[in-house]
């Protein structure tokens, strides 16, 4: 299959509108689920709140957060797909842009230094584009993640020793969660990523904390991990927007990589309540849209 740039371009513009104003649906049972389990009735008046606000946005097709967030597209080509790479990142920028200036919609990009907006939710090695491959014969995905400022805000990176062991782990993503408190807007998605070299292992946090709900990690220790963290996170009475309750975090998510034998670094990115994605997968056939 020969990729039709046009294609690209139209559904990078499209999938950024969608993630802004439709949550996928396993948040929503996510938020169904801790509704039906909190036993605090302030962090059970607030989840009513955030659902009652999901379901007005939706209606009125306004968007689910003002904070359009940073841009980041995660692109998967598949087997025998034909595109130029320079090219491809060049449409996806210009849906992107679009998406920006053709719907209200503020621009939450500015230069660094100097604070300046292009109000096209662009700039200087944004969007991010991360490229990878299947061998999913003649497809190409691309995954568009709006990622707000409070849920990057509360980013962290630890270098552990391997001699500190799984114990290193559990305490730091446990600190990580209670100094975030309810800057992140729980309850929130927790990603964490053990491994790798430093900026691999955050990575691994940030595709952690988008991966959908339900979903488990590959590897059957992180799995393993995975499970005794989302017990426990919810114990630690954070709750619905930092204000205290069960419902601190929809789960914890881990990623794994193998790493060097001196090292053991730890990451962790949180995902906030309006965890928003959504998915364009591009086949001969057209556009197919989804999360």
């Amino acid at each position: 299959m020969k990729v039709d740039l046009q294609q690209i371009e139209e559904a990078s513009k499209e999938i950024y509108i969608r993630a802004l104003k439709i949550l996928p649906p396993d948040i929503k049972e996510g938020f169904k689920r801790l509704d039906a389990t909190e036993t605090n009735p302030t962090g059970k008046a607030i989840l009513g709140t955030m659902i009652k606000n999901i379901a007005v946005a939706e209606a009125n097709t306004n968007l689910l957060c003002q904070d359009t967030g940073i841009p980041i597209y995660n692109v998967v080509i598949g087997a025998g797909v034909e595109v130029d790479g320079y090219a491809l990142k060049q449409a996806i920028a210009k849906g992107c842009a679009r998406a920006t200036t053709e719907h209200p919609i503020r621009s939450s990009v500015v230069h660094p230094t100097t604070r300046h907006n292009e109000h096209t939710s662009c700039g200087r090695g944004v969007p991010v584009i991360n490229i990878d491959f299947s061998d999913k014969p003649g497809e190409l995905s691309i995954e568009m993640i709006p990622k707000g400022s409070g849920s990057e805000f509360n980013s962290w990176l630890k270098m552990a020793l391997p001699a500190d062991g799984i114990d290193a782990i559990k305490t730091f993503v446990i600190d990580c969660v209670l100094e975030a408190g309810g800057k992140t807007c729980p309850p929130t998605i927790v990603g964490v990523g053990v491994g790798g070299t430093a900026d691999l292992c955050v990575h691994l946090s940030k595709v952690a904390a988008t991966r959908a709900l339900g979903t488990a990690c590959a590897d059957p220790e992180g799995a393993k991990l995975e499970q005794e963290l989302s017990a426990v996170v919810n114990k630690l009475g954070v709750g619905p927007q930092g204000l205290g309750g069960d419902s601190t975090s929809f789960a914890v998510h881990i990623e794994t990589a193998a790493t060097h034998i001196t090292l053991n670094p730890v990451a962790v990115n949180m995902q906030c309540h309006s965890a928003r994605r959504s998915r364009a997968t591009v086949t001969s056939a057209g556009i197919a849209y989804g999360f």
